[in-house]
């Protein structure tokens, strides 16, 4: 059985994709054991999506997409990015690159595992203490132009002889706070512009996202939003046309698929790592749901 499981896209298989075209894009390419800066060439997206995707990444990721269009799911999420798109991919994100237009130029830097990180582990900013793994943004041409001229100003000081590695760093925590800055002002004018069945309709989501391996029952999150489990049902129908059982179970058949599909795990390890009381009632569960079993439907993808 042939499995679609993601290859570790670190530094060292990066090097080994890009060095063999390395006189073709030397010019727009940086590397070290630290840190590593694509800047506009696009065919270095192209030699990526030849080494059969999905992929997963370790470290953190910044870019932004200056020309072009690409088609890309991240995180089992269909996007379709264009010119003016900030985007951020951060540890154990699964990438897979479909499309990428023949004109795009991405400027984009990779914090390798031995980075020196420029925040304390208590200290990340929210958009990467790791409650979001990935994601993009849109704003107006003057934030996306302070984004472009640090990664300008940092990609000059890489290319000086023996250049200020405290300097890069600090370069490095400015465009990640603005990326944060930018990050909390959308998520702000989105609740803004909600009402209040939509804020906790997204809650909802949110803790479901995050907890439905752990709990299936409506009262977990009831109490968590501190909603009687009436009310939130309610809200969870009228806000989305969907009952809130029918998005846990979303939920965890999206994370049982992750697992059948990007691991090498039995079915029966599977079942019992996500709570449930046995490998029959686990396939049951996700027959139902989907119309395969777990093992047919690994077979199928």
């Amino acid at each position: 059985m042939s499995k679609r499981q993601p290859q570790l896209m670190d530094k060292s298989r990066m090097r080994d994709i890009f060095m063999p075209h390395f006189e073709a894009i030397r010019e727009h390419i940086w590397f070290s054991d630290e840190l590593g800066i694509v800047h506009g060439d696009g065919r270095v997206f192209q030699f990526v999506i030849k080494q059969k995707p999905p992929f997963v990444i370790n470290d953190h990721r910044l870019g932004i997409v200056l020309k072009g269009e690409a088609d890309i799911n991240v995180n089992l999420t269909d996007w379709h990015v264009t010119a003016g798109t900030l985007v951020y991919l951060g540890p154990g994100t699964i990438i897979h690159p479909k499309r990428f237009s023949s004109d795009l130029e991405v400027f984009a830097m990779a914090l390798f595992a031995d980075f020196p990180m420029p925040f304390a582990p208590v200290a990340f900013p929210p958009a990467y203490n790791g409650s979001q793994r990935d994601f993009f943004l849109h704003p107006g041409e003057a934030d996306i132009q302070t984004a472009r001229h640090i990664m300008d100003t940092i990609w000059h000081a890489i290319h000086q002889k023996n250049y200020h590695r405290p300097t890069v760093t600090s370069l490095v925590a400015a465009l990640m706070h603005h990326y944060d800055v930018l990050y909390r002002r959308e998520a702000a004018l989105m609740s803004q512009s909600r009402s209040r069945e939509q804020t906790i309709f997204d809650r909802f989501i949110e803790l479901v996202n995050q907890h439905c391996t752990e709990h299936r029952q409506l009262d977990y999150y009831a109490q968590r939003i501190c909603l009687t489990q009436r009310y939130l049902g309610t809200v969870i129908r009228q806000a989305s046309g969907v009952t809130a059982k029918e998005w846990i179970d979303r939920a965890l058949i999206t994370r049982i698929k992750v697992e059948l599909l990007h691991t090498d795990k039995s079915v029966v390890d599977i079942a019992y790592d996500l709570g449930f009381a046995s490998p029959a009632f686990f396939s049951k569960y996700f027959k139902r749901l989907t119309g395969l079993t777990p093992q047919k439907y690994r077979e199928k993808e």
